[in-house]
């Protein structure tokens, strides 16, 4: 959407946060006034025209895959973003929350302020176990009190290291696998969820 960024003659910083702002200058509805705005983007539901109208700003904006991110980060359910109406986005509102996307958690680790679902977030806390962070350094990526930070640490530690407890003789039925042999039942975890990230990229 339009207006809030205060900080326009400043260069962007190289690392941005999840709570940067500066796409909004560059969006197609960016010199709408406020009572306009408010019209297109904010209409009653039934108001067909204005919200054809306003999916036709979204659709020639550079920016609507960052609106349509940005209202999903923040759980902004009102008005239309990205393109989408707010009946368009609920299903994605409902599937964001068990997202499990790498170039976040990569993003976190390096530093970003990402806002990290639940999955992401163990991803980090894993790769801090294997990497020796401390709780101090876990506390201040995920911001999170130290606490907290330990006791990811150590549900973590009791993922990566209570592996073997999930190995399990090969099926005896099997013609194909030696009896004696061992199967690997890998930890209960949360894969990667490629349809769902490629999908969210496509939405808007």
């Amino acid at each position: 959407m339009r207006h809030i960024t205060t900080n326009a003659s400043s260069p962007t910083p190289p690392v941005r946060g999840i709570a940067d702002i500066s796409w909004h200058a560059r969006g197609a509805c960016r010199d709408l006034e406020a009572d306009e705005a408010d019209r297109l983007f904010f209409s009653a539901p039934r108001a067909l025209s204005d919200i054809a109208e306003a999916k036709s700003f979204c659709h020639r904006c550079p920016v609507r895959q960052d609106c349509f991110t940005h209202a999903l980060d923040n759980d902004i359910r009102w008005g239309m973003w990205g393109g989408l109406t707010r009946d368009e986005r609920r299903p994605w509102h409902a599937k964001v929350a068990k997202r499990l996307d790498y170039a976040r958690v990569r993003a976190a680790i390096m530093g970003r302020d990402v806002f990290l679902t639940a999955a992401e977030r163990d991803a980090v806390a894993r790769h801090a176990y294997v990497r020796k962070w401390t709780p101090e350094r876990l506390s201040y990526v995920l911001a999170v009190d130290l606490d907290h930070a330990r006791d990811l640490l150590r549900d973590a530690g009791h993922a990566i290291t209570d592996r073997d407890r999930y190995w399990t003789p090969a099926d005896p039925d099997d013609d194909e696998a030696d009896a004696t042999e061992e199967t690997f039942c890998p930890v209960p975890r949360q894969a990667q969820t490629d349809d769902l990230i490629n999908a969210l990229q496509k939405a808007a």
